[in-house]
């Protein structure tokens, strides 16, 4: 059985995440599939518009494929620079797409899931979704694209969500932007349907089936993220909460100290890099430089090791704190790649 499965099902291009036992992560085969689709698509007039869900199983999806990226990363790291190539292909080509996309976020959506999710036009998130950029936990970061979709959102609310890989609802997604409607999930065989039968009504489809969403409890918590999580420093960050001495303060602080330090500084980069990227594409180019150089160094091995291949939860990271993780360090991770090395769209 195919880990996507590829249709076209009336004037709609289908294209259904099918790798139930991993949550539906992305692996290389598969972002190839889903770009080669999307190409041979675009020029395609009996295609009008995409359709992005998964197919059996819990989750929209899961992210990346990281037991093989850290694999390759403790080696010579060539795999994983191959997967995120063609990755971030495939998250460009879905963000500068001429025909309408829809997600149905149904379920888990965290890493290469919101990296999929994110460029489409309509974002569907229903109540079953848990969406994250989990990245700082392993080690990694918050790429495809993390650094250009989070730095966009209200205050410091992306910072905050990078650094501490905070599950959001589906309600507190469709409050942020991070999606466009909210439907139950019993109403998405029905949507399904109707965009299949009419595909230039997407928009009214996903109007008219839409629910009330519940309160977003994250926005209680604006003024503390945007007070605490203000300075582009982590060290600054750390002592606002340290400082605070409330006990929602106290929570966030004992979340950041388990994250790997030199990846939540990256992340902080990341962001300040990205809010003033000229386009997608430069994002992607510099993500893309950041994940090459990320995956070979200790925190992400490690950070795997601990969360996922050993599960003791006990990462080693090194560097151990935020003063040791030196800006040297970080200028190192961010260095742009050689000319032949680079990452180039699709």
């Amino acid at each position: 059985m195919s880990d996507v499965l590829i249709s076209i099902e009336g004037k709609v291009g289908r294209i259904r995440l099918n790798r139930p036992k991993a949550i539906h992560a992305l692996n290389t085969g598969m972002c190839a599939a889903i770009l080669d689709a999307l190409t041979s698509w675009r020029d395609d007039t009996a295609v009008e518009a995409v359709m992005i869900d998964h197919a059996e199983g819990r989750g929209f999806c899961a992210g990346g494929d990281i037991r093989m990226i850290a694999e390759s990363g403790a080696g010579d790291g060539s795999a994983a620079r191959d997967f995120f190539r063609v990755e971030y292909r495939m998250n460009h080509a879905l963000f500068t797409y001429a025909k309408p996309i829809v997600a149905f976020m149904d379920g888990i959506t965290m890493g290469g899931g919101v990296g999929i999710s994110q460029p489409a036009k309509f974002r569907v998130a229903t109540e079953n979704i848990k969406l994250a950029m989990p990245e700082t936990g392993i080690g990694l970061l918050p790429d495809v694209g993390g650094g250009w979709y989070l730095s966009r959102l209200p205050g410091r609310m992306g910072q905050y969500l990078a650094l501490t890989g905070h599950r959001l609802d589906g309600a507190e997604c469709l409050a942020l932007g991070l999606a466009s409607h909210y439907l139950h999930s019993d109403a998405l065989e029905a949507a399904k349907a109707r965009i299949i039968a009419d595909p230039q009504a997407i928009d009214t489809v996903l109007e008219n089936l839409s629910a009330p969403s519940p309160d977003a409890r994250i926005l209680a918590h604006r003024g503390a993220i945007d007070r605490l999580f203000a300075s582009d420093r982590l060290e600054d960050i750390l002592a606002a909460l340290e400082t605070d001495g409330g006990e929602w303060a106290a929570q966030q602080l004992a979340t950041l100290r388990t994250k790997s330090p030199q990846t939540m500084k990256v992340s902080l980069k990341l962001l300040l890099d990205g809010k003033a990227m000229p386009t997608f594409e430069d994002e992607m180019r510099q993500e893309f430089a950041v994940a090459s150089h990320v995956v070979q160094r200790h925190d992400f091995v490690e950070g795997v090791r601990a969360l996922i291949i050993d599960k003791d939860n006990a990462p080693k990271w090194n560097p151990a704190s935020a003063e040791e993780v030196s800006d040297h360090l970080i200028d190192q991770i961010f260095a742009p790649l050689a000319e032949g090395e680079a990452w180039t769209p699709a």
